[in-house]
C-alpha cells in the first residue's frame, strides 16, 4: 500500500499493547496553542501495567444521608441514583482485573485521563470560552477496554470523580430496569453512531445513538438534556468499533482501533505527498508563478500565509496563486470571486494541507478540498466525511470538515483540485 510506511509500524517493539486511541474532531494534528499534558487533540489508550477497571457488586438501598455517607466511606467506586429526598440507590463496584478503564472529560482532576474542552469551529482555541458556558460534562463518559484479546472496548456515559462515584440527583433521567438494576442518564448525554461497514469510503452514516451510564443504547431523548430517555435498543451494543464517533455535546471523538491505525497513513507519508506535489511545481495559471502548500508544521498552527501558499475557486476547483482581484463584495473580499480560468464565481480561499492521519480512510494523494474551508485530503476521505452527520447544538446535525470543525456547504461538501503544471 505504502512501504515507506510500513516501517514505521512494522518495526519491533515492547511497547505496550494499544487499545486503539481517540481523537477529537476540529483540530488538524494538534491543539491551536500545542497539546500540553492530558490535553491535546489524540489521547492513545494503552494497556495498563495494572488493570483498574470496576464492575457492579453490591446495591445498597439508602433512606437516610446518614446512610449514604457510610457507603461513600469504604472507598470504593459507586454510582449514586437520588429517587426522592428520601431514597438512594447506591450500586457499589468492585475492582476488575480483567479490565482497563480510562476516563474523559472537561475537568482536570485526577481521575480524569483525557481532558477535553469544547471545540470551536475554524480551528480557534476554545480555551477561553469553555470557562462559562461549556456544556460538555466534567466527567463526561468512560471508555472500558479488555485486556486481553481482541481487546474490546466499551463505552459508558458519566465518569467517576475525585470520591469515585457517579452521581445522578433528583432531576437526572434515571429508571430501574425489567432486570431490577439501576441505569440513567447524564445531562446532556453521551452519543454514539457506529459507520455501517467500518472507517471507509464505502461506508455509511449509521444512526446515532444514546449510551446510558450502565452501557445500553437507547435512541435519542427530544432534545439533549430532556429528562424522558428514548426507546431502549436491544440489538445495538456500546462496543467500540473503527471510526466509532463520540459526541460529548460540545466536542465529537472518533476512536480509531489499532487495526484500524495500522491501515492509515502516517505522518511521514502524508509529508512524502506534500512533497511530491510540490516537486511537480504547480504554477498560477495567470501569474505563472510556483505554488507550493506550506510544511506540515505550519498546516497545523494554521499560521500567517505564505507567499507561495495556493488559493482555489471552489466552486470550481482551479488552484491558483493569491490576487485580489476579481471580487464581487468590497466588504467581503474573497466570498464572491470570478475564476478568471472559467469566470464561475463562488468563494476564493487558501489550501490548507489535513494533518491529522486518523481522519483519513485511505493513503490516496491529496487531490480534493472541503468547502468552505479549504482544507484538503483525499478524495476518499472527503467524500467520506460529507456524508456524516455531525451533532450540532442540542438537535441539529450537519456535516463538517474534521480538520477545523467548519459546516460544510449544503449544495457542496467538496471541491476536486484542478492544478495547472509548469509551462517549461
Amino acid at each position: 500500500m505504502f512501504s515507506s510506511s510500513q516501517e514505521e509500524h512494522c518495526a519491533p517493539s515492547k511497547d505496550p499493547v494499544k487499545y486503539g486511541e481517540l481523537v477529537v474532531l476540529g483540530y488538524n494534528g494538534s491543539l491551536p496553542n500545542g497539546d500540553r499534558g492530558r490535553r491535546k487533540s489524540r489521547f492513545a489508550l494503552l494497556k495498563r501495567t495494572k488493570a483498574n477497571g470496576v464492575k457492579p457488586s453490591t446495591v445498597h438501598i439508602l433512606n437516610t444521608p446518614q446512610d449514604s455517607k457510610a457507603v461513600n466511606c469504604k472507598g470504593q467506586h459507586s454510582i449514586s441514583y437520588t429517587l426522592s429526598r428520601h431514597q438512594t440507590v447506591v450500586v457499589e463496584y468492585s475492582h476488575d482485573k480483567d479490565t482497563d478503564m480510562f476516563q474523559i472529560g472537561r475537568s482536570t482532576e485526577t481521575p480524569i485521563d483525557f481532558v477535553v474542552t469544547d471545540t470551536v469551529a475554524g480551528g480557534q482555541d476554545g480555551e477561553e470560552t469553555q470557562i462559562t458556558q461549556s456544556t460538555i460534562s466534567r466527567f463526561a463518559c468512560r471508555v472500558v477496554c479488555e485486556r486481553n484479546p481482541p481487546y474490546t472496548a466499551r463505552i459508558y456515559a458519566a465518569g467517576f470523580d475525585s470520591s469515585k462515584n457517579i452521581f445522578l440527583g433528583e432531576k437526572a433521567a434515571k429508571w430501574k430496569n425489567p432486570d431490577g438494576h439501576m441505569d440513567g442518564l447524564t445531562t446532556n448525554g453521551v452519543l454514539v453512531m457506529h459507520p455501517k461497514g467500518g472507517f471507509m469510503e464505502e461506508s455509511k452514516p449509521g444512526v446515532w445513538r444514546e449510551i446510558s451510564v450502565c452501557g445500553d443504547v437507547y435512541t435519542l431523548r427530544e432534545t439533549r438534556s430532556a429528562q424522558t430517555p428514548g426507546k431502549l435498543v436491544e440489538n445495538e451494543s456500546n462496543v467500540l468499533q473503527d471510526g466509532s464517533l463520540v459526541d460529548l455535546c460540545g466536542a465529537t471523538l472518533l476512536w480509531r482501533t489499532a487495526e484500524g491505525l495500522f491501515h492509515t497513513p502516517t505522518q511521514k507519508h502524508l509529508e512524502a505527498l506534500r512533497q511530491e506535489i510540490n516537486a511537480a511545481r504547480p504554477q498560477c495559471p495567470v501569474g505563472l508563478n510556483t505554488l507550493a502548500f506550506p510544511s506540515m508544521q505550519r498546516s497545523r498552527a494554521l499560521s500567517s500565509l505564505e507567499d507561495k501558499q495556493p488559493w482555489v475557486y471552489l466552486a470550481c476547483g482551479h488552484v491558483h496563486g493569491y490576487h485580489n482581484w476579481g471580487h464581487r463584495s468590497e466588504r467581503e473580499p474573497n466570498t464572491q470571486r470570478e475564476c478568471p480560468m472559467c469566470r464561475v464565481v463562488g468563494p476564493y480561499v487558501p489550501l490548507w494541507l489535513g494533518c491529522e492521519p486518523a481522519f483519513y480512510v485511505d493513503t490516496g494523494a491529496p487531490t480534493h478540498a472541503f468547502v468552505p474551508c479549504g482544507h484538503v485530503c483525499s478524495e476518499k476521505s472527503v467524500k467520506y466525511w460529507s456524508e456524516i452527520p455531525l451533532p450540532h447544538g442540542t438537535h441539529a446535525f450537519h456535516a463538517a470538515c474534521p480538520f477545523c470543525a467548519t459546516q460544510l456547504g449544503p449544495s457542496q461538501g467538496w471541491s476536486k483540485l484542478i492544478f495547472q503544471g509548469p509551462v517549461d
